[in-house]
């Protein structure tokens, strides 16, 4: 069985090669002309990944861009052949003359990025089932206990987590999403948002999260995957 990495050995294991860890998966996003060519290089990502393609391999093609993202599926995290997957994917697009880079000052308007929706409840247990049945969402492998994170199965939607009230809070939003960026582009992120009329409700528990609002005071978290590990 393949080891599962933690967040900075997958980070770092992929950064020189223009790949982002974001939320338990690998991403990297390039820029094409046509949407044949994001089928081109999808093609190729499939061919030299071989077996491993279905176990590990989701690609986004789209006329503009093509977005591969990888993770071990049947259990729901980065491990050592996902990295081996992303230097061979990265390889097959050099060769085709697409570079899997950061976005970085590149005047892109941003790389990868994950949408989570976060939910505040008093009894996670009492309403996870409502929401698992009203989005059609299905268990994490491996996560499948009563207070876990729901999925769309079928990834097309964001994530749903549930954080822990200790007590009612009426006059706050109950529900908030979750950007998870790429470390690296944190920063500019923040920078944006609060140049665009947000303000920085907090900073404490930065780099793995910082809290935004915007002038109603509607919350929103910019998320990166420092300060998570032990």
């Amino acid at each position: 069985m393949e080891q599962i990495l933690s967040r900075q050995e997958a980070s770092e294991a992929v950064q020189d090669h223009g790949w982002r860890f974001l939320l338990g998966t690998l991403q990297t996003s390039l820029p094409v002309g046509s949407l044949a060519e994001a089928i081109g290089l999808a093609a190729d990502a499939v061919a030299v990944c071989g077996d491993d393609a279905d176990r590990h391999l989701r690609v986004d093609a789209r006329p503009d861009r093509a977005v591969f993202t990888l993770q071990s599926w049947d259990r729901a995290a980065v491990t050592a052949r996902d990295v081996e997957l992303a230097r061979r994917i990265s390889a097959a697009a050099d060769e085709s003359g697409f570079l899997t880079e950061p976005h970085i000052a590149t005047g892109s308007p941003r790389s990868v990025q994950l949408l989570e929706i976060a939910i505040d409840a008093l009894d996670i247990a009492g309403i996870r089932p409502f929401w698992k049945a009203v989005l059609g969402y299905a268990d994490e492998a491996g996560a499948d206990g009563p207070e876990d994170p729901l999925v769309d199965p079928v990834g097309q939607c964001p994530a749903v987590w549930f954080q822990q009230m200790d007590r009612a809070r009426p006059q706050r939003n109950r529900i908030h999403f979750d950007i998870c960026v790429p470390h690296d582009e944190a920063p500019q992120r923040i920078e944006s948002a609060l140049a665009a009329g947000g303000r920085l409700v907090s900073a404490t528990r930065a780099p793995a999260f910082w809290v935004l609002a915007d002038l109603e005071d509607n919350e929103v978290c910019v998320t990166t995957w420092q300060g998570r590990d032990s």
